[in-house]
């Protein structure tokens, strides 16, 4: 009997055996695979997104950022890790090994100043990927884990033009203004080629709408100098600029021109609570789009782009409600018109046959896109008859000066 026991129980044992080993291959199968991603769930739940701002929630820029590093995270479920106030120095790097012990696998800065730290953050730390918004550097350093990003935002500045171009021939019709005095004034940062872009963009997209359009342009030299703006857009409304628009980061310019009742076209967002009376819209980028994009993909140990470009077409190009309360009637429909066009690609911000350059039509353009130091035109950048901007490589290479715009000064800080 006790044989009969014995042998019954060593049946067993064996049977527990191939079980535990997958001898039942169908429930076992199905159990290992539940580990799996139980074990996968868990270490996507630990994992950890680190961000590095210039400044803090009180930039339009950063907050921008901020909010959709926050929703990106929130998404997919990671820890956001944020660091502000980092300015364009070794500090960026520091901030970005930081993020590093702490455990962050994927790290983000977001100011142009801060690409060399975070780049050479990137060659100390290959297991971990590194990106950057604005940056021009990845394409050609060839480094596995470090990636630019950026977006068609000539688009949004194009269609908030509209908007401006709406609300001069609304003012010129209502006998405010002549057309003859149909002046934007612009308060630029630097004098570099993406606040070329986006003013000129904007510029083209207020001509479109309002043919005797000009611009005039001041440069404060920072991106973020609340008191500068503030009187750089003084300064432009003295010199008989009817509506205001920007690439900076405070609530300078905004402010004066609610303080002057003068029209205002912002940037990153809306300006609508503090300026009422004078915010008409303002374009951005949403960056949403392309944070959750980039961490699912260092989650899941997948390639992604060293340069992307994010489009109206990704969610990554967007522009705020309109104020209807200082926008002219229509904007809302004539910015859908618009941009249905560009979408369908019947329409091209840069169409050579729009401006000109010292009185002469381009057709042809060698663009600094692989910078160097000493900013080498080496790419042809117009064909198809328009200027291919963020095609080459994702941030901004359209750096021409065309008619119809005056510099002010010339700050590059």
């Amino acid at each position: 009997m006790k044989k009969i026991i014995a042998l019954v129980l060593a049946v067993l044992f064996v049977c527990g055996a191939l079980a535990a080993c997958g001898g039942n291959a169908g429930n076992n199968t199905k159990a290992t695979a539940d580990q799996k991603t139980d074990a996968t769930t868990a270490a996507k739940s630990d994992f950890k997104a680190g961000f590095i701002f210039l400044h803090d929630e009180n930039s339009t820029y950063d907050l921008n950022f901020i909010n959709a590093a926050k929703a990106a995270c929130e998404n997919l479920g990671v820890e956001c890790v944020i660091k502000t106030g980092i300015p364009e120095s070794n500090d960026a790097k520091q901030a970005a090994l930081e993020l590093v012990d702490e455990g962050c696998g994927f790290i983000f800065a977001d100011s142009f100043g801060h690409e060399p730290f975070i780049l050479e953050a990137a060659k100390e730390n290959p297991d971990v990927q590194f990106a950057h918004a604005t940056g021009t550097r990845a394409h050609t350093e060839n480094v596995a884990n470090f990636h630019n990003a950026f977006a068609s935002i000539y688009e949004g500045r194009y269609l908030a033009g509209v908007a401006a171009g709406m609300k001069l021939n609304e003012m010129i019709e209502s006998g405010k203004i002549t057309a003859e005095q149909a002046k934007i004034g612009y308060v630029g940062a630097f004098t570099y080629a993406e606040v070329i872009s986006g003013y000129t963009s904007f510029f083209l997209g207020a001509r479109s709408i309002c043919p005797t359009a000009t611009m005039e342009v001041q440069f404060t030299g920072s991106w973020y100098d609340q008191d500068a703006e503030n009187e750089a857009a003084t300064t432009l409304i003295k010199n008989g600029c009817v509506l205001i628009s920007q690439h900076a980061d405070s609530m300078g310019a905004p402010t004066a021109c609610e303080d002057a009742g003068v029209p205002d076209v912002s940037y990153n967002g809306s300006t609508v609570d503090a300026c009422p009376n004078t915010f008409i819209v303002s374009s951005r980028i949403d960056w949403t789009p392309y944070l959750e994009y980039a961490i699912k993909a260092t989650m899941n140990g997948e390639a992604f782009d060293t340069d992307w470009t994010g489009t109206l077409a990704t969610g990554s190009v967007v522009l705020t409600e309109v104020n209807e309360k200082a926008a002219a009637a229509g904007t809302q429909a004539k910015i859908d018109e618009v941009k249905a066009k560009l979408e369908s690609g019947e329409l091209h911000v840069f169409d050579t046959a729009t401006f000109t350059k010292d009185g002469k039509t381009l057709d042809s353009y060698m663009a600094d896109v692989d910078t160097d130091e000493a900013f080498t035109p080496d790419t042809e950048v117009i064909a198809d008859g328009y200027f291919h901007e963020s095609e080459k490589r994702s941030a901004p290479y359209f750096d021409l000066q065309i008619d119809g715009i005056t510099l002010l000064n010339t700050n590059f800080g």
